[in-house]
């Protein structure tokens, strides 16, 4: 065991402490919403609400999960989400393992194809008319059908497939494996990992998306969970006329940040346990690109 030297140490727990210091940093927004959402109308009314609760009360977030209307826009985005991760992966897997093999002649140009998509993106016209006629105009299949594949992600799914060992694959085609019982019962029960990274990423993606939705929807029954809380927010009329009633204890402040703390609590539960993929997703695309 290599004894690491004073010089790394300091260098290491220097990175540490401003990595600290910028998680913190980062955090004291959303902690400020969290408090603001808690806090009292009072409270937020004199503007004393910093990075802990004024007032403790629960008044918004109960109008919010009962009156607020966002658990339609919740089912919406995380089965938009869920379905189209699912879809993302397969796909990507389908085109991806093709093209990690040398012997597919026509895989060299397609490759050129997938990399002219991340140089030259599609200018915004035609491809909202491309996809209106298509049909995914005020269609929650919108959410969905534009994010199944990114070059980005297939090239990192490629390099992972060049990189399976050979060997393994010859002796399964020896005992009579096909190629999509390969892929399926042997190639991809071996990528967990690329494939929990992908997943995190499309997920993400497909997640947080407001672009496509703000585009392509106008029917307020198919916003998802983003445009919906924009609604809530720059709904300045209705809210204020909602907090306008007596004996309420919340604010138009205190409704939107808990809309806003409500959208994030998923992503909160679920990226400390998918964290380490990120890094493994970094590294995946930078041996044998």
């Amino acid at each position: 065991m290599v004894k690491e030297s004073l010089r790394d140490r300091l260098f290491s727990k220097s990175i540490t402490a401003i990595l600290t210091v910028l998680a913190v940093i980062a955090f004291i927004p959303l902690l400020s919403e969290i408090s603001l959402s808690f806090s009292s109308k009072a409270a937020s009314d004199m503007n004393k609400v910093n990075l802990y609760p004024v007032g403790f009360t629960l008044e918004s977030w109960k109008y919010m999960l009962t009156k607020g209307g966002l658990w339609s826009s919740f089912f919406i985005t995380i089965s938009s989400t869920m379905i189209g991760t699912v879809t993302a992966l397969a796909i990507t897997a389908l085109m991806a393992y093709p093209l990690s093999k040398s012997r597919f002649r026509a895989g060299k140009i397609l490759m050129l194809y997938v990399v002219f998509t991340m140089i030259f993106k599609a200018p915004t016209v035609p491809y909202f008319l491309t996809l209106r006629k298509m049909g995914l105009y005020n269609s929650y299949w919108v959410l969905v059908f534009p994010h199944i594949l990114t070059a980005y992600n297939l090239i990192i799914m490629r390099t992972f497939f060049k990189q399976f060992p050979g060997e393994i694959e010859e002796a399964a085609v020896i005992d009579g494996c096909g190629v999509f019982r390969l892929l399926i019962k042997i190639v991809l029960p071996a990528s967990k990992a690329v494939l929990a990274t992908l997943g995190l990423f499309y997920a993400v993606t497909m997640w947080n998306q407001y672009q496509h939705p703000l585009m392509f929807i106008q029917d307020i029954n198919l916003y998802p969970l983003q445009l919906k809380i924009r609604q809530i927010i720059d709904g300045g009329g209705d809210l204020l006329a909602i907090t306008a009633v007596k004996n309420v204890n919340y604010t138009e402040a205190t409704l939107s940040a808990a809309a806003v703390v409500f959208a994030i609590i998923p992503i909160l539960i679920f990226y400390p346990w998918l964290q380490k993929y990120f890094a493994k997703g970094a590294m995946l695309g930078s041996v044998k690109g």
